[in-house]
């Protein structure tokens, strides 16, 4: 039997055998070496108002190229795309083969009905840097932005290297406790988001962060208030995302987070951070 080989992109540190793949069910192996099985397989490409991802204080009123592919180092029991990026419960969706030029030169075309770039989003965009990075190296060379939509969960190496690349990004910080990374499958995920995050203030990135409220895990009006106080150390000026948690994927039969609940949280960030800005409240 082959050796087994250590993929090294996220804190998981998958050891993996021909024919396996790693937790994210998208990286394997193939010619003796961890490869990123989900390389331009497009599950969706569409263009989106740039709000949409959510990006408030980055080039508003403008559209972005949004690709999403399949695969996820994490297991959100409230998944919101479990469609494709929960591949070991819901099978590999069907997906399109493009290459990175192919992308370019479409967020290229749509310049002139107001695209800026490329979003890697819908599934986590991290666990295929390979992709990330020649999309990120050409759309620079193009004059064109990258944006990112991630839960910040991988190693310190990949995601300073995607930094390089990289105009904006919104980073999913889930919930503000290493109880709910580790209930969510992502042991010190915690300490390894709020590190990216920082590190991507620093890098010159444009950083907003979202919190999606769920029910029993993220609800927390303390754990809000500390959050908000840590995202206010970094810099007050950091647009933060409350989010309402619908019923979905492995929580069907939760209820939908309380209105008030999402207003008294959106009050506690407020008084840390100048843009706080409310999600799915209907």
């Amino acid at each position: 039997m082959t050796e087994a080989l250590t993929c090294t992109v996220c804190p998981h540190e998958c050891r993996i055998r021909e024919g396996g793949t790693g937790l994210c069910g998208a990286r394997g192996i193939q010619d003796g070496r961890v490869v990123s099985l989900n390389y331009g397989q497009a599950a969706s490409l569409s263009l989106d108002p740039i709000e949409k991802k959510p990006l408030a204080r980055f080039r508003p009123g403008k559209l972005v190229l949004s690709y999403g592919s399949f695969g996820c180092n994490m297991a959100c029991a409230f998944c919101q795309n479990a469609d494709i990026s929960q591949v070991r419960a819901c099978g590999q969706p069907r997906t399109t083969f493009v290459t990175p030029e192919q992308v370019v030169s479409k967020a290229v075309q749509l310049a002139s009905e107001g695209n800026i770039g490329l979003a890697i989003t819908y599934n986590e965009p991290l666990i295929s840097p390979e992709f990330l990075m020649d999309c990120g190296r050409m759309l620079q060379d193009a004059g064109l932005d990258l944006v990112l939509v991630t839960n910040g969960y991988a190693n310190a190496s990949v995601f300073d290297e995607a930094c390089t690349v990289t105009s904006a990004m919104n980073v999913d910080l889930k919930c503000f406790n290493d109880d709910g990374y580790r209930s969510m499958g992502a042991p010190g995920g915690f300490e390894v988001v709020r590190r990216n995050i920082l590190a991507a203030h620093d890098a010159g990135v444009h950083v907003e962060v979202t919190t999606l409220v769920v029910p029993g895990i993220s609800d927390s009006e303390e754990d809000m208030e500390q959050e908000a106080e840590w995202l206010a150390s970094i810099l007050p000026d950091i647009p933060l995302h409350i989010t309402r948690f619908f019923p979905c994927y492995k929580m069907q039969d939760a209820n939908a987070t309380d209105v008030e609940l999402i207003h008294r949280l959106r009050a506690i960030a407020a008084a840390r951070l100048r843009h706080v800005y409310l999600g799915n409240v209907r």
